[in-house]
């Protein structure tokens, strides 16, 4: 056993389902690995994330790009960020708990920089700001490793609660950044080594008001700001979390561990650097692919890839955990999802600048009785004032859905939510219609938000139930790489989400965009059902 173990954080005796050994030694090591790994996580969100607001807030200073060129920023961090956690899925058992999270961890601070760097100049070209989102996906596809490492960590009895407290937590970076990344722009909190400010050109605003134009804003605060936090979180990962040798045999120490994080996660850059060349159109890419092709495409060219590329004892350890895609219930627990954790982060990307083109404008007719979305609304609501709340409130109730479904059964939870989320998606369908066709769009406003939190509620209380379904079904080597490729997938979401919005906003109907999702609820709905909660289920749950 001494040949296996490379550092005093390395733990070769590890047994949470031994009620003796928990209550002793595992819990503390447990409980201290997993509120060092929160508040990393929740950085990673709030890099990954920040492009929604950052874009805003460009357009706020006049930056001199379309809103559509805006979007293709906040839908490249978007596939990144799940292309990302493909590999990331499998990292744990490759190369180790501390050491995984600490280096992606540390990577984070790269976007971090460079993008507080880019947003110091307005004639800085649109690459660079598409090569920081880029690079700002690695926050998105810590969550896999995160949560892979944290299911290891705790029994299966408990897992609902650690998981949903990690990625419940985790996900409070979405709404840390909409509201901390308004607040650190008002003021030159970095000195001269920060840069100088900019003038608003149009009225913005944080969680508190409005902010008037003319008002100096030090937006490149927006990326410095997480490299100043995530500083001590990385050298608390280093000297405080442990890897658990069962979960991570024979991972080769530190430095080899670094290097296979290193190697995978440039693979999978390459091929998602690919597909967003075929997807995006010019000048950026060259546009030959349709989302809906791009985006399978990237996912089994990432897969194929790492399986081809892999040599040695990463060559017999992913062909180990490739062994879940045979099992009919990584599929199903794929959609189901999706359905909660790929509409809470595709919806907290596509929030900000929804709401800014939608009620920021006057929605009225020309001469020919054509509908016009170009007059500025006077009485628009702030989406830098507003777009936390969503995300905060399905962060904060994602704990809840994993203790309630500790209780219950977390199929049933599924369940409830999804015929929660095909009413609210349909019904936001419909204000969205009614905004869009109206001169005074913010009449509608409340009636939106609303409906988003309930949306945001729901999601986040299904995150928790899914969880805690993977946990029942997956046996303890299974189940961290079931979790990091399901919520791989569903982080797609933050890709599809802006997109699909996107597109049709520019369409001049987003309300289809909205019926789109409530389809595929309900269809989700029916597969929970068929596989967890008929009479002849295989697995019933409860």
């Amino acid at each position: 056993m001494s040949e296996q173990i490379y550092s005093r954080a390395d733990v070769a005796d590890w047994r949470p389902e031994d009620a003796t050994f928990w209550a002793n030694t595992g819990k503390r090591i447990a409980s201290r690995n997993l509120w060092i790994s929160i508040p990393n996580l929740l950085c990673g969100f709030a890099v990954w994330a920040m492009w929604g607001i950052i874009t805003v807030q460009m357009l706020n200073l006049g930056f001199p790009f379309k809103p559509a060129e805006m979007f293709t920023l906040t839908a490249i961090a978007g596939l990144m960020g799940a292309t990302m956690r493909i590999p990331a899925s499998f990292f744990i058992r490759l190369a180790g708990g501390r050491n995984t999270i600490f280096l992606t961890s540390a990577l984070l601070m790269v976007p971090a920089i460079w993008t507080g760097i880019a947003l110091q100049d307005k004639n800085t070209p649109l690459w660079v700001f598409q090569a920081c989102a880029f690079l700002s996906g690695i926050g998105g596809g810590n969550f896999a490793c995160s949560m892979s490492n944290i299911t290891g960590f705790f029994p299966k009895s408990q897992q609902g609660t650690a998981l949903g407290l990690n990625a419940g937590l985790g996900n409070f970076g979405v709404t840390t950044m909409q509201v901390l990344i308004p607040l650190v722009m008002t003021v030159g909190l970095f000195g001269a080594v920060g840069g100088g400010s900019m003038v608003l050109t149009k009225d913005s605003g944080w969680i508190l008001g409005k902010i008037v134009a003319g008002t100096p804003t030090f937006i490149q605060n927006a990326g410095f700001i997480w490299a100043a936090i995530l500083l001590p979180l990385v050298i608390a990962a280093w000297f405080g979390m442990n890897n658990l040798l069962p979960l991570s045999p024979n991972y080769g120490g530190t430095i080899a561990a670094f290097s296979k994080i290193i190697y995978l996660w440039t693979l999978s850059c390459l091929v998602g650097g690919l597909g967003l060349y075929l997807y995006l159109p010019a000048p950026t890419g060259l546009g030959l692919l349709n989302m809906w092709v791009a985006l399978p495409l990237t996912i089994v060219a990432t897969l194929a890839v790492m399986k081809l590329a892999a040599f040695g004892e990463m060559k017999g350890n992913i062909a180990k955990q490739f062994a879940i895609f045979g099992n009919k219930h990584t599929w199903s627990m794929t959609l189901l999802y999706i359905v909660t954790f790929g509409s809470f982060i595709g919806f907290s990307m596509a929030l900000p600048l929804s709401i800014t083109v939608i009620f920021g404008i006057s929605h009225v007719p020309d001469a020919n009785g054509v509908m016009q979305h170009v007059l500025k609304n006077p009485n628009a609501p702030s989406a830098l004032t507003y777009a936390w709340i969503g995300p905060f409130v399905g962060a904060l109730i994602r704990p809840v859905g994993g203790w309630i479904s500790d209780k219950v059964g977390g199929s049933i939870v599924t369940q409830i939510i999804s015929a929660v989320m095909v009413f609210a998606s349909a019904a936001v369908g419909y204000t969205m219609l009614q905004a869009y066709g109206s001169a005074t769009p913010e009449q509608y406003f409340q009636t939106f938000m609303w409906l988003f939190v309930l949306l945001f509620a729901a999601s986040g209380i299904g995150n928790g139930s899914t969880f805690r379904t993977i946990g029942v079904i997956f046996d303890r080597q299974q189940a961290g790489p079931v979790l990091g490729w399901t919520s791989a997938v569903a982080a797609y979401g933050a890709f599809i989400a802006p997109v699909v919005i996107g597109a049709q906003i520019k369409a001049g109907t987003p309300e289809n965009a909205m019926y789109g999702f409530a389809i595929f609820y309900a269809l989700c709905l029916i597969v929970n059902w068929w596989f967890y909660l008929r009479s002849g289920a295989e697995i019933k749950n409860p």
